[in-house]
């Protein structure tokens, strides 16, 4: 059996300017990145403002296993097969972070034969979009520290710094550190901090963002610090943002790949789910919709975490409503949620099944808490039986659900023509009535509570001390409106990763609160949940190699 860099690299590409001419594209409109990458040029962006929407799909998953469960495969195979239908369609995706590829994820290409091309470029340095955001984010904090060393004219409270350095890579060692030993010449002696880059706030706002005006306002309202009076100092004060925003300014523009069967793909910007808020850019997403009929795009990890946040959050900001949302599950999953070693998981076992489902049904019942009309999807494996793929089925039509069996992995866009045309039903019969989770008039605290309770099936939420005094300074700087990005384990729906299933009356934990004022959102970190992931015993980076041609292996 080929490995998925093995497909990838067999692969026969088009030039990007071929692929950008099925949507009516021109050269002028791209600005390339070698033969098979382009980004999307600012005079194109601003001429599709005038195009109605297409549709907007949203694929999400239960929550992941080491069985597997094929989120964004089941993606760029859903885009592929709606190409095979003779229907326009585009899809949206995050970039890949360097961390998960040398560490045990993986990369965001997808798999088998639905993936987006070229593979190993992209998850790896791809157009340089996580480089920049780095940078723009360093940059920041060496002004910060630079203005201490030359007076301190803002006054700034060194044991008051918000602001953490990052980079793209899962280092461990970095999560707590000290800076500026040495000499007086060498800075401020002070305890500092790295988050990975795809927890950063810049990442963030570049995903948020609709345009460069619109970047530089989040850029400066970033808070630094806080002054010895207790009042924020942003990057605007430190006059950080022009410099920032010249490092981000090619960043800010969306990126067009393809898939195996040449279906367009915008690929651009990458937050975690767990740690972040989970959704390529705004931009991307809303240039998808005007640029096709449908939009095909993912929310990161499970439903709990990057389709809560796709809707509280990124549609929230955005005024985007989505029409239908696919949720990828496998029976090796749920067997997985139902109690079966991984090493028995290819074994019929309609037992666990029934036992594992139930993460299933949870994701499904907050899915239609949003109003939006639901299609499961089994991503299928030669070791699923009938028996268990028509219980799936049952269960699903019996939860108001719309049903298919997925086989893209192994056979590309044909293998998702029954799910294609299961969501082109949907989207024909049912409306979808989107709603909102919470209002922005509730308090911080109460946000949090629904979302734990509603989403998750907590029965309660504690604070720590420090988490209520954070809170409480938040609300007196005026940022109890803001929607809250929850930081918490994706392997579970509550905040201990070994609670599989569906955990109910647990209680959340909620250690650590911070306002990422650029990007409009309050963090709240649960758990023993960590910004700047480490790498595990034996990282997926011992089997990367590169050979005397330049072809690269163990990349997945």
């Amino acid at each position: 059996m080929k490995t998925d860099i093995e497909i990838a690299q067999e692969a026969v590409m088009e030039p990007i300017e071929k692929v950008a001419g099925t949507l009516g594209m021109s050269a002028d409109d791209l600005e390339l990145y070698g033969k098979y990458k382009a980004k999307l040029t600012e005079e194109y962006l601003e001429s599709l403002e005038s195009r109605p929407d297409g549709k907007l799909i949203l694929v999400t998953a239960i929550n992941p296993t080491p069985a597997g469960e094929g989120k964004t495969t089941t993606t760029v195979g859903l885009g592929q097969a709606f190409g095979r239908l003779g229907k326009n369609a585009v899809i949206a995706l995050r970039e890949p972070s360097l961390g998960p590829c040398f560490g045990i994820k993986g990369g965001a290409a997808g798999g088998g034969y639905a993936q987006v091309v070229p593979m190993e470029e992209l998850n790896l340095h791809f157009t340089g979009d996580f480089h920049a955001i780095t940078s723009a984010n360093n940059l920041l904090a060496a002004l910060l520290d630079n203005h201490i060393q030359q007076g301190n004219e803002l006054q700034i409270d060194t044991r008051q710094i918000v602001w953490k350095r990052c980079m793209d890579m899962n280092d461990r060692v970095l999560r707590n550190i000290v800076v500026g030993l040495g000499s007086k010449m060498d800075g401020f002696v002070r305890e500092d901090h790295f988050v990975i880059t795809v927890a950063s706030e810049i990442m963030a706002i570049l995903c948020l963002a609709d345009n460069m005006k619109d970047l530089k306002e989040r850029l400066s309202r970033i808070i630094v610090a806080y002054n010895y009076n207790g009042e924020p100092v942003t990057a605007g004060d430190l006059q950080a943002v022009g410099a920032m925003a010249a490092l981000l300014k090619d960043a800010l523009k969306p990126n067009l790949i393809q898939t195996l069967e040449h279906t367009p793909a915008l690929v651009h910007g990458g937050p975690f789910a767990n740690i972040a808020h989970g959704c390529n850019s705004v931009r991307a997403t809303k240039a998808a919709l005007k640029m096709a009929d449908y939009c095909i795009t993912e929310a990161g990890f499970g439903a709990d975490l990057g389709a809560e946040k796709f809707f509280d959050i990124k549609c929230r900001m955005t005024g985007l409503k989505p029409d239908a949302v696919v949720l990828v599950a496998t029976v090796r999953a749920l067997k997985y949620n139902g109690g079966v070693a991984k090493e028995e998981l290819s074994t019929e076992n309609l037992e666990a099944l029934k036992r594992g489902i139930v993460n299933l049904e949870k994701h499904i019942e907050n899915l239609q808490k949003y109003g939006v009309p639901v299609v499961v999807t089994l991503n299928s494996f030669v070791t699923d039986t009938p028996a268990e793929i028509g219980f799936v089925k049952e269960f699903c039509e019996a939860k108001s659900c719309e049903f298919a069996l997925s086989e893209v992995w192994a056979k590309g866009g044909e293998g998702g023509i029954a799910l294609a045309e299961k969501v082109l039903e949907t989207l024909e019969k049912r409306k979808s009535n989107f709603r909102l989770l919470y209002e922005e008039e509730l308090s911080l605290e109460e946000k949090i509570q629904t979302i734990a309770t509603e989403i998750y099936g907590a029965g309660s939420v504690s604070f720590t001390a420090a988490a209520k005094k954070q809170l409480q300074k938040l609300a007196d700087l005026g940022f109890g409106k803001l929607p809250v990005c929850m930081a918490k384990n994706q392997y579970s729906l509550s905040d201990n990763p070994k609670l599989l299933g569906r955990p109910e009356g647990f209680e959340l934990t909620v250690r650590e609160v911070y306002v990422s004022a650029g990007a409009g959102f309050v963090v709240a970190l649960t758990g023993d949940v960590v910004t700047m992931p480490g790498l595990s015993k034996k990282p997926s980076a011992y089997g990367i190699d590169v050979n005397e041609n330049g072809v690269i292996t163990g990349l997945f």
